[in-house]
């Protein structure tokens, strides 16, 4: 297999398949890639938490809880423990190809937190009350806000050094 002339920044030279990530986001500089698959990444993942928890809560068949030992594990747990992981991969890894999937996951944490801000808040499952509309009020700002600030600085272009060049 030849290697592919794409000039790739997140991809290392004699890399033979290209970042995922350039086909995706064409044009855009490695470094707001991160940021980009960031913000897609919490509002797919918050969409999706919910739509899981409504089905678990609606008792829809084979979707259920997910228990240790009879306990359950709300799944802030799984974005503390994800977020824990991107910021150690943050202080070992700096490429831009890693950036890229650090930011989709640190994206993905964060809704797993954010869409239980409500229970985190007040210690107690509230997730469907409707003290639980705390999260989805901070999940669609943070949306929003991520979005706005994405769009607002859209036209700015990467140096020659995020594209790689000399």
């Amino acid at each position: 297999m030849k290697p592919s002339t794409t000039s790739d920044p997140a991809r290392p030279r004699g890399s033979e398949r290209p970042s995922p990530w350039l086909r995706l986001l064409p044009g855009i500089s490695p470094k707001r890639r991160g940021f980009i698959l960031a913000w897609w990444g919490f509002a797919l993942t918050f969409g999706g938490m919910r739509l899981l928890t409504w089905l678990i809560h609606i008792d829809v068949a084979g979707v259920g809880d997910l228990q240790a030992g009879g306990v359950h594990l709300h799944h802030y747990v799984w974005g503390i423990l994800l977020l824990a992981a991107v910021g150690a991969a943050g202080l070992a890894e700096r490429s831009a190809r890693a950036r890229a999937w650090m930011g989709l996951a640190y994206g993905v944490g964060l809704a797993l937190i954010v869409d239980e801000a409500a229970l985190l808040i007040s210690l107690e499952d509230v997730y469907w009350d409707t003290e639980g509309g705390v999260s989805i009020a901070l999940a669609i700002a943070v949306i929003a806000i991520a979005g706005s600030v994405l769009a607002m600085t859209r036209g700015r272009r990467a140096s020659k050094a995020d594209r790689g060049e000399s």
